[in-house]
């Protein structure tokens, strides 16, 4: 079964970040360049919160709040669940589809080391049975095909 530090060696380990007091429009700005759906908020190398598009959406625009003026410390969520990078991948699509999570930041011993996706997971997931089915059809065609004695 494929593990976390998988999928981040094949993704890599990439991490955008902001402070706490970075304004929402410049965190808005930073995923929108990076097209990525959440960032890390960080107070040097310790992970305090993380902010995401369903943040903003329901903490700013909804609220009619502007951007540029509200620091992201103020909608920030900042009981982030983190995964190790040995988790197996069925075990952190579990904690995402329970605690209802998109993104998980990965720790390597006490370490924030990347952050994966729920698509990172959705891929992993399919590139396995993709390599399952490929495998099995292969048994099948070698069993089945009489040149194959």
């Amino acid at each position: 079964m494929e593990t976390i530090h998988e999928i981040l060696e094949k993704k890599g380990r990439e991490i955008y970040s902001v402070t706490p007091d970075t304004t929402v429009f410049e965190a808005l700005t930073l995923m929108a360049e990076k097209n990525i759906g959440a960032v890390l908020v960080l107070e040097g190398e310790k992970l305090t919160g993380i902010m995401s598009e369903r943040d903003y959406a329901r903490k700013i625009a909804l609220k009619g709040k502007f951007s540029k003026e509200v620091p992201v410390k103020e909608i920030m969520s900042s009981d982030v669940i983190c995964v190790g990078s040995e988790q197996t991948i069925n075990n952190t699509k579990a904690i995402m589809i329970n605690k209802r999570i998109r993104h998980l930041p990965v720790l390597e011993d006490q370490k924030l080391v990347g952050i994966i996706s729920i698509g990172d997971v959705v891929n992993a997931v399919l590139d396995e049975k993709t390599f399952m089915i490929d495998q099995l059809e292969s048994y099948i065609k070698g069993v089945t095909d009489p040149g194959s004695k």
